[in-house]
């Protein structure tokens, strides 16, 4: 066991090490021996666990989605939300998650990586519109995989415009802008009311999570009676 939780901590400053990289030069100018340095592991290490360089970029695009997401949520439109807002806070804090942003855009990319994280969470947005259409939330009219990829695109667009102008100091708020403004046009007016759409949602769902996560660890720890 002890022998697992080692090379699992080794991929893990692997995987950070590189997004890091990835995320300062872009996966061209990225380096395996910038990321070997940044990780402080050899290229024996490395090379067990990922097999090249465009492995190791995979599996940090493969981490955007192994975080478990949000709590479930009675309103899938909340649900929805919450998961745009979550991944806003986050990326700001995260290499991982901003390294995945970058590695899923440009033309180049798109040849190497199939659109890297992008078709996944479009496909997060439609399961979500999907089950709020069946349990009456959408307006007749919408569609829920056009609408899909359309919260899927002005999100991406709001982070992009985000980092560009304030280097993501504010993509909380222009996220949450999105929901605001794309909202009205797809939910009943009985959930729009209900929703909460403020920028310091995601902050308020991530320690959610984080203690939920604390919890269970404290569980698990307890010894159990003979």
């Amino acid at each position: 066991m002890a022998k697992q939780e080692r090379a699992e901590r080794t991929r893990r400053a692997i995987l950070e090490a590189a997004a890091e990289v990835f995320d300062e030069r872009g996966y061209e100018a990225a380096t395996i021996a910038e990321i070997l340095t940044r990780a402080g592991v050899t290229k024996g290490a490395l090379y067990f666990h990922f097999s090249s360089k465009q492995m190791l970029a995979q599996g940090v695009l493969d981490e955007q989605f192994a975080e478990g997401g949000v709590p479930p949520r009675d309103s899938k439109l909340q649900e929805l939300v919450d998961a745009g807002l979550v991944l806003a806070h986050r990326m700001k804090r995260e290499p991982l998650l901003s390294a995945g942003a970058r590695l899923s855009l440009g033309p180049e990319i798109r040849e190497i990586f199939g659109g890297g994280s992008i078709p996944g969470w479009i496909d997060i947005a439609t399961r979500l519109l999907v089950e709020a259409k069946a349990q009456g939330e959408l307006l007749p009219h919408v569609d829920p995989a056009e609408t899909a990829w359309v919260v899927s695109a002005c999100w991406t667009g709001a982070q992009v415009y985000s980092q560009t102008l304030s280097d993501r100091a504010d993509l909380e708020y222009r996220v949450a802008g999105v929901y605001q403004h794309i909202y009205p046009s797809i939910a009943t007016p009985a959930v729009l009311a209900r929703l909460d759409m403020a920028a310091d949602r995601g902050a308020r769902v991530a320690a959610e999570v984080e203690a939920a996560k604390a919890a269970k660890a404290e569980a698990e720890a307890e010894p159990v009676a003979p």
